[in-house]
């Protein structure tokens, strides 16, 4: 039986916005003598964010929304993209209005901002932390000089249900990596200085347990147990809390039965009391108002005093601040303290922004003409989109196309090949663009960039689109037919459309949709190797062309360069590095499956056994794991070695492996490193991340790459509430992914 060894460990708690660096000084005393000044209705007014012009949810009228910034109602705006709207909706506030306290612009800018880059899901199968941050980066200085001040990301949620439509938002599966893409990109948008000019206030969403919402629907029911909560749900947000985070948002579900936005445990308790959060804590959209909804809270005056009650601080787009605030206040419900508490959160993040120095330093035409759209950003958004792509299975080496190879023909065929209708390539998380309704003209689709790059190499290139209606299917099919009949390779651009991509756009089932896998079917007729090319948000389930096609690339979503970055993969300018962090299932039926799962009592060991845990139609491994992805040269890995047998509480374990390119060509390969506690105090996961390391290795090329364990590394929350490890034996993987792996063993003494 194992001893257990209490671990102690200093919380980071720290005021996230005296952090930075900001030019604007001796903000609490100027804080607190406007904060005299100011009125209840102006107090509540800083509490209440309103819609601008692009809507994504509950309808609100946002009718004389000058006239309420004119009276002090209103402290910030959400999603607003017209600049010269934005300059005149700041003039009113700072010239018109009482006090002249100046407007917050709020906006979800997600996977770029005016430049698209790919989806974050994307960005993170890169396992390249570096190009996370860049692209944040640019994504930053793009909205900053569009007017915006904040940005409503990163999503941190962890999520074991693909079918959730927001997935394609947040890092996978894997609350450790989640944590570091986290910290990555809040640094990226927030920079040193909150109050420069190419920087915006990141916000942490959805606090908390939004990933886990029942059947992968959104705005559902999670219910967890705490163990869970703060072993899977929670090590992203406090990571947030770490890097400096100036605001956090609520989730839409409930949690064990409490919505999320009035839930006292989470935001008092954890993020307030325990990570010592002192930032701003908003709304989603309407969800003080939703308490109602979900039977929660009896009207506005009820939710007003429960989600302020709890620590939240800004209502958006809902009013029910503006409705049932004063009036709890007159009831007693809440005290003017708490209230006063909430306003100082809003305009302390206004003066760290430097808008009261300021209000316009954000709103510098010449600046935005000077900063939107640079080549060098699409440059980084290419580089990203073929970092980000995963090669599943290239058999024979099909990939990349030589044109000394033995194909001269080639078919590109296929729904997304070149289209232009359902922002496809990029998601409905493209808001920066305007128009919800933008008809992707600046993507470069695969025909476009692929076509003349082939063409250019020696090839003869086709281009067949195909038409998945109901009312055209037979004709494209044989259209495709034909094409393929006709090549000697087929390229096939299937997936997902990009509308499809985003909140509110949860699926039943995995598999391809549209009728994908059929066309893959008809064009096999011909027996022409097939390359699959996957234009998706989430992991999706394609088992006859996991048996049947010899090379599969996954392309994700990727942005305005979609064509190029693709095109750079398949003739080789480019080597695939990608690496999956959310797990292929075989089909939906096995979902939730992800790596880190439990063992159970009976583990099938193989398909069929019985007694076991398993199914009877379908083996309980995935199509493709956690950190899989294949390149056009080979990894191998030796020498797995520890630097003890055994290690105390406050030492460190040192584990080397050496990575060898085994192949013919320069590649990337992402080591990783797996941690198992076999006898723990609770059932723990059969391998856990707790390291990695990117690097390039030429043909024959070698090296030893070396970790670090501590007692930190192996601890875990256990049923009582306890961040702790235990003493005795552990097992560590090292691996290309999360299931060939070599492995040894350690002791953790008392």
């Amino acid at each position: 039986m194992k001893k257990m060894l209490s671990i102690a460990f200093a919380w980071l708690s720290f005021n996230s916005l005296s952090a930075q660096n900001t030019s604007v000084q001796n903000i609490e005393p100027r804080l607190e003598a406007l904060l005299a000044k100011m009125t209840l209705d102006e107090k509540i007014g800083q509490l209440n964010q309103v819609v601008g012009d692009i809507s994504t949810g509950t309808e609100v009228r946002s009718d004389g929304l000058l006239a309420q910034i004119r009276a002090g109602k209103v402290g910030s705006v959400l999603s607003h993209t017209n600049f010269d709207n934005k300059t005149a909706i700041q003039q009113v506030a700072v010239r018109e209005s009482r006090l002249g306290i100046p407007i917050l612009f709020g906006f979800d800018v997600i996977h770029g901002y005016k430049t698209i880059f790919p989806i974050p899901l994307a960005q993170a199968a890169t396992w390249n932390l570096a190009a996370i941050e860049r692209a944040e980066r640019i994504a930053a200085a793009e909205a900053a000089a569009d007017g915006q001040h904040w940005t409503f990301s990163p999503m941190v949620d962890i999520t074991h249900d693909p079918r959730w439509g927001r997935v394609m938002e947040g890092a996978g599966e894997d609350p450790w990596y989640g944590s570091l893409v986290a910290q990555a990109r809040i640094r990226s948008f927030q920079g040193d200085d909150l109050s420069a000019v190419n920087t915006l206030a990141a916000c942490a969403k959805h606090f908390a347990g939004y990933g886990f919402t029942e059947g992968g629907r959104e705005y559902n029911t999670v219910d967890m147990s705490e163990q869970r909560l703060r072993q899977l749900v929670l090590p992203p947000f406090e990571a947030a809390v770490q890097a400096g985070c100036a605001t956090f948002m609520n989730a839409f579900n409930t949690l064990n039965g409490v919505p999320a936005s009035m839930n006292k445990h989470l935001v008092s308790d954890i993020l307030r009391g325990e990570w010592g959060f002192r930032g701003l804590v908003v709304s989603d959209w309407n969800s003080f108002g939703e308490t109602i909804i979900h039977g929660a809270a009896a009207d506005d005056v009820d939710a007003s005093a429960k989600c302020l009650s709890a620590g939240s601080d800004m209502d958006m787009a809902g009013g029910t601040f503006q409705r049932g605030l004063q009036k709890a206040l007159a009831q007693g419900r809440v005290s003017e303290q708490q209230i006063d508490d909430a306003v100082r959160r809003v305009l302390r993040l206004k003066f760290a922004l430097g808008l009261f120095d300021d209000p316009f330093r954000y709103l510098n035409p010449n600046r935005r003409a000077q900063t939107l759209e640079k080549p060098e950003y699409r440059q980084a958004s290419r580089e990203m989109a073929a970092e980000s792509m995963v090669l599943l299975k290239n058999d024979g080496g099909l990939l990349p196309l030589d044109p000394k190879g033995p194909f001269r023909k080639i078919a590109l065929i296929g729904p997304y090949v070149n289209s232009i209708g359902h922002k496809d390539y990029m998601s409905f998380w493209t808001l920066g663009l305007g128009n919800p309704q933008y008809d992707s003209t600046k993507v470069v689709t695969p025909a476009q960039a692929l076509k003349p790059r082939l063409e250019e190499m020696g090839f003869e290139v086709t281009v067949t689109e195909v038409c998945l209606d109901a009312n055209c299917d037979e004709k494209a099919l044989s259209a495709a037919l034909n094409a393929a009949r006709e090549a000697d390779l087929v390229i096939a651009c299937l997936g997902e459309r990009g509308i499809d991509c985003g909140e509110s756009r949860c699926v039943s089932t995995l598999e391809l949709p549209r009728g994908q896998e059929r066309l893959l079917q008809v064009v096999s007729r011909n027996n022409k190797p097939t390359v699959m090319v996957l234009f998706n948000s989430r992991p999706l389930a394609f088992p006859w062309a996991s048996e049947n096609v010899p090379a599969i690339l996954v392309a994700w979503q990727p942005g305005f360069e979609a064509g190029n970055a693709l095109a750079d993969v398949l003739t080789g300018s480019v080597n695939p590095s990608g690496k999956l962090t959310v797990t292929f299932p075989r089909n939906t039926g096995q979902i939730p499956l992800y790596y880190n799962h439990l063992n159970t009592g009976r583990p099938q060991a193989n398909f069929g056994q019985m007694w076991t845990s398993g199914y009877l139609d379908v083996p309980n491994t995935p199509a493709y794991p956690f950190g899989y992805g294949l390149s056009y040269t080979t990894f191998g890995y030796s020498g797995l070695t520890l630097s003890k047998t055994a290690i105390g509480p406050g030492e460190t374990l040192e584990v080397s492996v050496t990575v060898a390119n085994t192949g013919k060509v320069t590649g990337q390969e992402v080591a990783q490193l797996y941690i198992r506690d076999p006898a723990a105090d609770i059932a723990r996961p059969v391998k856990e991340l707790k390291g990695f390391e990117k690097i390039r290795l030429a043909p024959g090329e070698r090296r030893t790459l070396t970790f670090k364990l501590s007692a930190k590394d192996l601890a875990y929350w256990n049923h009582e509430g306890r961040f702790k490890a235990d003493s005795g034996q552990f097992r560590v993987f090292a691996g290309g992914n999360s299931v060939e792996v070599l492995e040894a063993e350690f002791e953790l003494k008392e």
